[in-house]
């Protein structure tokens, strides 16, 4: 591989959106490691699959240090492994909160630090967050505290390593979804929760992918949290 291939690395990359961002950044000529709990290895050579937990710490251990070992060098981290439950505030356990808190915030904390250590090294780099839109607008239909909490964070971490970094060649941004059509959402519940944006409709996986690569090449946009939500986050 040549030195000037860049790498990206992709965290919940076995299934729908995170699928899509392998395709869509093999296709711009990235190597990429991919990772997930139960992904499964590639014929394409110019991916590297990581099967593990990314709220174990072991797990972001390997995805860098195997990133580097195969390719040598980190140019992109996409965190886009995360959790959703949705449940009334006093509904919540304390296990639903250490799950997703190990997730969203744990497993984001521990593969970013690891991730920009090599950016750092290179003198440049770019981290992207998937968050969501409820952060800015939280809907009484869809009780989501820990999302809200723990993608809240996120954007805010998002803001503040921007600025950090802002003078090191390192770019840090997030992408706030709506309601994607993925594999989570049956086929009979796509009228119900596309009525929740103000478009009418749900989003589809490739309006993420794309909203993470235009970001990927615009080089003078960093702190951004991109809204990609049907008008969610213009109101109601």
């Amino acid at each position: 591989m040549g030195i000037e291939q860049k790498v990206a690395i992709i965290t919940g990359a076995s299934q729908g959106i995170g699928a899509a961002l392998v395709k869509g950044y093999r296709d711009r000529n990235y190597r990429v490691v991919a990772t997930a709990r139960s992904i499964k290895p590639s014929a394409d050579d110019g991916i590297l699959t990581v099967a593990g937990d990314i709220a174990d710490p072991e797990t972001a251990k390997r995805v860098v240090s195997q990133a580097v070992a195969r390719f040598g060098r980190v140019d992109t981290l996409v965190n886009n492994a995360g959790i959703f439950l949705a449940k009334p505030f006093t509904q919540y356990t304390a296990e639903d909160y250490a799950t997703v808190m190990g997730i969203n915030v744990a497993g984001f904390f521990r593969i970013t630090q690891l991730a920009i250590a090599e950016m750092e090294k290179q003198g440049s780099g770019h981290v992207v967050q998937i968050t969501t839109s409820l952060v800015d607008q939280a809907n009484s239909n869809v009780p989501s505290v820990l999302a809200s909490l723990s993608k809240g964070g996120l954007n805010a971490a998002t803001k503040s390593l921007a600025i950090e970094y802002a003078k090191r060649g390192i770019r840090v941004n997030a992408v706030a979804p709506g309601i994607i059509k993925s594999p989570m959402h049956p086929v009979e519940t796509h009228a119900q929760l596309g009525a929740l944006h103000p478009v009418g409709h749900m989003g589809e996986m490739a309006d993420i992918v794309d909203a993470v690569l235009y970001l990927e090449q615009a080089g003078f946009v960093t702190g951004e949290i991109l809204h990609v939500d049907g008008g969610q986050s213009a109101g109601h």
